[in-house]
């Protein structure tokens, strides 16, 4: 062979060898990921080739798929009253692809997950067209009515959680969206999607897991469990060491109480009772930033909570003197969402012991049999279970004949607290209506619940946690009771 030619046949095979290389690269390396891009039209194709398993609250689907027309996509998701369960299933759009629970479950939903194979290769021995299988949820679908209603037209959000297991019972977030008006890949859907992106209102926001607020006075409740558990009180009717006028440490600025109330060397009981800021300020200031972030750490502050849809993660953040001390009664830098203040009432109502928020009790396959079913799990203990009892007392004084009386369920026990939140600047917002409670019964707490209210319409004066935010909670806790009859 002459020079050339061997060049030629050298160059030749390194294309080939370069050719291979390519290929099997491209098979085996980023096979997965090229599956999985967004531009994979294919795989959204298959997603929707077949109707998609649903999702299930009560031992009802709030979901279903229908027929479309004149699209390669076969079959596409609607929701049955959409605008309720929005918050608890997300969205799956053939155009958008899809969020919370119908992205996480979706390998159930399609019947594309490994725990269906073997009904998917029975499947093709016996001919029946693939299914998905159903993801039944923690949701009790009256309480989730109830916390709809309460909400209206406000923007907000409610969570409730059985305190003895962490299933979440209610997640509302107001004003909602209906996912069903953009699930189809028409221009139609495009317009629709686009419509609420743009909404002032923010309706895709899910307030309950991904909205940060000053928690106002329902924090008081943490700073209360802190000088219980680092011994700085252990009567919650002894008086306290509080000064009145208190001044924020390093400033000459006294914090001020709401109206006249009887603040100075209050009680425990007393001080949440009408919820006196420099009582609780100044405990959060004698505590110490540290000890402070060492007892919100226990209630699930500062990190992510999966439920397991994604909560972002509330902050109670290291801080100087005087803003330590603000943040202990629920302003300065103090973020948290409703998730985590349904955790804090959740925690105490249990006896101080912290469960995992959940809202998957079972994954099913086509045929109904269980495939997965959850385990209450346990993440800590946010304070002992005598220290628990004692902000119980507190609590369910505040409901008795303090600020929350609006929360109160005749025959039931109920333990609560309200806040009022400020937010912008020099407090120039109106402000946030908390409240956070709990009912209890022969049995222990059935429900513990978180109410924030937005509402930019009523007056500033007017804006209460127990105003606007308890009669709220009471509802949902009564139709969790009434359900437990």
């Amino acid at each position: 062979m002459n020079k050339p030619l061997r060049r030629i046949a050298i160059f030749c095979g390194v294309l080939m060898l370069a050719l291979m290389v390519r290929t099997n690269y491209l098979q085996y390396v980023r096979a997965d990921d090229l599956n999985t891009r967004d531009e994979n039209r294919r795989i959204r194709i298959e997603r929707y080739a077949h109707e998609r398993g649903n999702i299930i609250v009560d031992g009802k689907a709030v979901t279903g798929s229908v027929e479309t027309n004149g699209s390669d996509f076969k079959y596409k998701r609607v929701w049955k009253d959409g605008p309720l369960w929005a918050p608890v299933t997300g969205f799956s759009s053939q155009a958008f692809d899809s969020s919370q629970l119908e992205n996480l479950e979706d390998g159930i939903l399609t019947g594309n997950d490994d725990q269906l194979f073997f009904n998917r290769t029975l499947g093709m021995f016996t001919g029946e067209k693939k299914q998905g299988g159903n993801v039944v949820t923690t949701l009790d679908e009256a309480a989730q009515k109830a916390a709809f209603k309460g909400l209206g037209d406000k923007k907000g959000a409610v969570v409730a959680l059985d305190p003895q297991t962490g299933a979440i019972l209610a997640l509302a977030s107001t004003p909602s969206y209906d996912p069903s008006v953009f699930a189809g890949n028409s221009d139609k859907d495009s317009k629709a999607r686009e419509q609420l992106l743009k909404d002032k209102d923010k309706p895709m926001l899910n307030r309950a897991l991904r909205e940060t607020y000053p928690p106002g006075s329902t924090f008081k409740v943490v700073t209360a469990a802190a000088a219980l558990e680092n011994g700085l009180y252990d009567d919650i009717d002894a008086k306290t060491n509080s000064p009145l006028p208190w001044t924020l440490p390093q400033t000459n600025i006294p914090l001020q109480n709401e109206g006249n109330i009887p603040c100075e060397n209050a009680s425990l009981r007393e001080a949440l009772r009408v919820s006196c800021n420099s009582v609780f300020g100044k405990m959060s200031d004698d505590l110490g930033n540290r000890k402070m972030i060492e007892q919100t750490d226990k209630f699930g502050f500062n990190k992510e909570v999966f439920t397991p849809v994604r909560a972002d993660a509330s902050i109670y953040p290291e801080d100087n003197k005087p803003q330590n001390a603000m943040a202990g009664i629920g302003q300065a830098s103090n973020r948290a969402t409703p998730l985590q203040m349904a955790m804090v009432a959740s925690a105490i109502a249990n006896d101080g012991k912290l469960m995992q928020p959940y809202m998957v009790a079972k994954r099913q396959a086509p045929n109904l049999d269980d495939i997965y079913t959850a385990e209450p799990e346990e993440l800590g203990r946010a304070l002992s279970g005598e220290n628990a009892q004692k902000v119980q007392q507190m609590m369910e004084t505040v409901v008795e004949k303090g600020t929350g009386t609006r929360a109160q369920i005749p025959g039931v026990t109920v333990g609560g607290k309200t806040g009022t939140a400020q937010h912008g600047l020099n407090n120039s917002e109106k402000p946030y209506a908390w409240f956070i409670s709990y009912a209890k019964t022969d049995n222990g707490s059935p429900v513990a619940v978180a109410v924030v209210v937005e509402d930019g319409n009523a007056n500033r004066d007017d804006i209460s946690g127990g105003g606007l935010a308890a009669p709220i909670a009471r509802d949902v806790m009564k139709a969790v009771v009434d359900g437990k009859q």
